[in-house]
């Protein structure tokens, strides 16, 4: 995230100027108001993605105004207090802080505390990557697959072996953890039955596409599927 405009809501100068100065030098944009009323003003009108708020305001309690925000906002707060009760701080962790800042403290830490924040909120955020896209189609209801939309003919060991790689394409897998997906008890069987099932299985997918190895081997490590097509 580039320069995130984060709410600074302290009434004591001082402090205030050390927290804008941390904030700007780290590549944030504060905003700094100095009473409850100002915050909901600056909250009604700008985009904010972060807000520091002081517990100990002159007209408003922190904890109060938290509330107040919460009923229409959902962006992450950091709580700023003198107060180091661990009461306060649960009160304030249950009203929904993302963090807890008691002073004194450092401007330095609190600005990477703000990036931290940013960072895990802006991760949570995120929209899911996309499926990964392969020529295989998986009925799970009658255990088949059809492989660029051609019927695969696979045994129940090729069939487990196959979306067992499918459901990590580009992971490597060991022989080991191939096992245990193939067989209920593993040691029943040795890791090289695996060689021999991997070139079963290679040899059914070349004869639909022998132009293309979907099964890459890895050397020492296992065995993976192709991850981009």
């Amino acid at each position: 995230m580039t320069n995130p405009t984060v709410l600074v809501v302290e009434d004591e100068p001082a402090v205030a100027d050390a927290i804008v100065y941390a904030l700007r030098t780290d590549g944030c944009e504060p905003l700094h108001v100095a009473s409850g009323a100002a915050a909901l003003a600056a909250l009604a009108s700008r985009s904010v993605q972060l807000v520091i708020l002081d517990v100990g305001l002159p007209d408003a309690n922190g904890f109060d105004l938290c509330r107040e925000i919460r009923r229409s906002q959902q962006m992450p707060i950091i709580f700023l207090t003198a107060r180091s009760e661990e009461t306060d701080r649960v009160v304030g962790l249950e009203l929904g802080a993302d963090d807890y800042v008691v002073k004194p403290f450092s401007p330095r830490e609190l600005s990477a505390r703000v990036r931290a924040v940013l960072r895990r909120v802006g991760a949570a955020s995120a929209p899911a990557p996309p499926a990964a896209r392969h020529p295989f189609d998986v009925d799970e209801q009658r255990h088949s697959v059809r492989y660029f939309d051609r019927p695969l003919e696979l045994t129940r060991t090729e069939y487990r072996l196959l979306t067992a790689l499918l459901r990590h394409p580009g992971w490597v897998l060991s022989r080991a953890q191939l096992l245990e997906e193939l067989w209920d008890d593993p040691g029943a069987t040795t890791e090289r039955a695996i060689d021999s099932h991997i070139k079963a299985l290679r040899a059914k997918l070349r004869a639909l596409r022998p132009d293309i190895d979907p099964i890459q081997t890895h050397r020492g490590e296992g065995y993976s599927l192709r991850e981009r097509w």
